[in-house]
């Protein structure tokens, strides 16, 4: 399963050429093994979300990423049912087979909602707000391997954002976003981050209590 055009993600492209921070996520880690999620919630996170290709599994797998196994344990300890998938692959109009794949998540892999939207991501922030059952954004951590949608999207909405810069696997992802991130780059997410780093003179982030060192 692919995924089609994404017309938020061009629109809001060009809020990032006019503010560059919009990218900058409040935390960075190799993966979601390098969260600490006790830590989130005694800081003030309720709910955590996740993206799935790339961050939680291989692009466009129903299968959690196996290293990942003992992370997600811990997490759904700390989290238990305040925990969403928000995936452009998985619950939007690209999810032609959305009743199956879901049923696929919730009961055998995952056992966690995923949010159903008609907006794919860096678009739809209200209808996670609306899940969540909150006005507070500052309450949501949303965690992804992307800048220009996952990042941009909880940045957009007032969210904590965690970047994860290593991917699973580059095999069957979106071409189109291969391009985008990775064209004549080896690392493509720590590139972006460099360039980031020097617009933006970006050396300590700080966010509602939580220190991460750049």
């Amino acid at each position: 399963m692919g995924q089609s055009f994404n017309p938020q993600g061009i629109i809001n492209a060009f809020k990032v050429l006019v503010r560059p921070k919009l990218i900058v996520p409040h935390s960075v880690v190799k993966d979601i093994r390098d969260i600490n999620y006790l830590k989130l919630k005694e800081g003030g996170i309720k709910t955590i979300a996740f993206d799935k290709d790339n961050c939680l599994t291989a692009p466009y797998a129903n299968q959690l990423h196996a290293p990942f196994k003992e992370s997600w344990t811990e997490c759904k300890r700390v989290f238990g049912e305040n925990i969403v998938i928000v995936s452009n692959s998985a619950g939007t109009n690209d999810d032609a087979q959305y009743k199956k794949v879901c049923y696929s998540y919730v009961l055998y892999m995952f056992r966690v909602k995923v949010l159903r939207r008609e907006e794919k991501k860096p678009g739809g922030g209200g209808a996670l707000l609306k899940y969540c059952q909150t006005t507070d954004p500052t309450t949501i951590a949303f965690v992804g391997d992307r800048l220009l949608t996952d990042v941009l999207f909880g940045n957009l909405n007032g969210m904590y954002t965690i970047f994860t810069k290593q991917i699973v696997t580059e095999q069957g992802d979106n071409p189109i976003a291969l391009k985008v991130l990775s064209t004549n780059i080896k690392n493509p997410s720590d590139f972006l981050l460099r360039c980031v780093d020097s617009f933006v003179g970006w050396n300590t982030v700080y966010w509602s209590g939580f220190k991460q060192e750049a």
